[in-house]
């Protein structure tokens, strides 16, 4: 059963920097492309970051680039989503999910299994 659990995640100012971490079990975690994603209330879901696989390649949301950074650690079965220079509009709850193959893709509807998430608080 697969399993993915976030963490990390608090309030800031803005600015300030945040990790998220997300522990994954139960399948082979290198074989598939993971996500992460925001949802602020009142807004829709949308893709902030994903990488593949293998850790190779990555894809980020306009909105975050320069700013995030997203990692993959295969043999811990874990992402990371580093997050600098937050602003205001980052505050959201934070999900990771896991693709059902191997490419990266910043779209939902590419992803069938999410953790819970974690919320991401920033202050002006």
């Amino acid at each position: 059963q697969v399993r993915l659990v976030e963490s990390g995640g608090g309030s800031v100012q803005s600015g300030g920097s945040l990790r998220l971490s997300c522990a994954a079990s139960g399948y082979t975690f290198s074989t598939y492309a993971m996500g992460w994603f925001r949802q602020a209330p009142g807004k829709e879901r949308e893709g902030v970051a994903a990488i593949t696989g293998s850790g190779r390649f990555t894809v980020y949301a306009d909105s975050v680039k320069g700013r995030f950074s997203i990692s993959k650690d295969n043999a811990n079965n874990a992402i990371y989503l580093q997050m600098n220079t937050l602003k205001p509009e980052g505050t959201a709850m934070y999900y990771c999910a896991r693709s059902d193959d191997n490419w990266y893709s910043l779209y939902s509807s590419s992803y069938k299994h999410w953790g819970q998430g974690t919320q991401v608080t920033v202050s002006s």
